[in-house]
């Protein structure tokens, strides 16, 4: 099944069209990288309704339908994206357009799934906030798909508890072969004692990189964390 929104690709080429409108004119004042396009597509698509089609014939009917009031509107909106997103740069993101990351050639890779999980308070079973939580492979952090994916991350209190890491895919001998990647989640607080869960992810290679989707994500068990010298606490809770 293919479905697909046309709002997309308007906001992407209206981004874009700006930016490089921005740039040609050397305003230096506005940053146009990659990832600031990127959030100023989320931006604008998070506020205008989307359009859903399953064939061409419904994207050339979107297409006439998008008026040239819309399409101002449009404009507007994307301008005021790009600008709320200088407003407030993502900190740990270069923003120099003349480092970005090439995209990964079009190999065999294993995407790693998204992984997700949860960490409570082990005494009252309340999310909690404001610990490290790391994602190690052999004993050293795992590299992230890219820098929006932040390892070690530290949990916010709006979040509930909630960790998410997107690991970077491992180049394959060919598409189609099966591997199993082992993992462990350390977390470091100086009130709990450092709790460290191994888990293992099958993955079957595929010939080109895929981008975050919720449809991939493995999900581990909750975990807890206790005062030190309770830890034996963890194992009740976790069978």
């Amino acid at each position: 099944m293919e479905i697909h929104n046309t709002t997309e690709d308007l906001v992407i080429a209206e981004v874009n069209a700006l930016c490089d409108s921005l740039e040609a004119a050397g305003d230096r004042k506005i940053c146009t990288c990659s990832q600031c396009r990127q959030d100023a597509v989320c931006y604008v698509l998070n506020r205008t309704e989307p359009h859903y089609v399953v064939s061409h014939r419904g994207a050339a009917r979107i297409n006439q339908e998008a008026d040239q009031q819309s399409r101002a509107d449009l404009t507007a909106l994307v301008y005021e994206g790009i600008k709320r997103v200088n407003h407030n740069l993502r900190p740990y993101f270069s923003h120099d357009k003349t480092m970005e990351e090439e995209a990964l050639a079009d190999t065999p890779v294993f995407n790693i799934p998204t992984i997700m999980g949860r960490v409570f308070n082990g005494l009252n079973f309340s999310p909690i906030s404001g610990v490290t939580v790391e994602l190690l492979q052999n004993g050293t952090g795992t590299p992230m798909k890219d820098k929006n994916w932040q390892n070690p991350y530290t949990l916010i209190p709006n979040t509930n508890g909630t960790f998410t890491f997107l690991p970077k895919p491992v180049a394959a001998a060919a598409a189609g072969s099966r591997g199993t990647f082992q993992y462990t989640i350390k977390i470091v607080s100086e009130s709990f004692a450092e709790l460290n869960h191994v888990f293992s992810i099958p993955v079957i290679s595929e010939q080109t990189s895929s981008s975050f989707s919720l449809t991939r994500t493995f999900k581990l068990p909750d975990l807890y964390l206790f005062p030190p010298g309770e830890e034996k606490n963890q194992l009740i809770i976790s069978e």
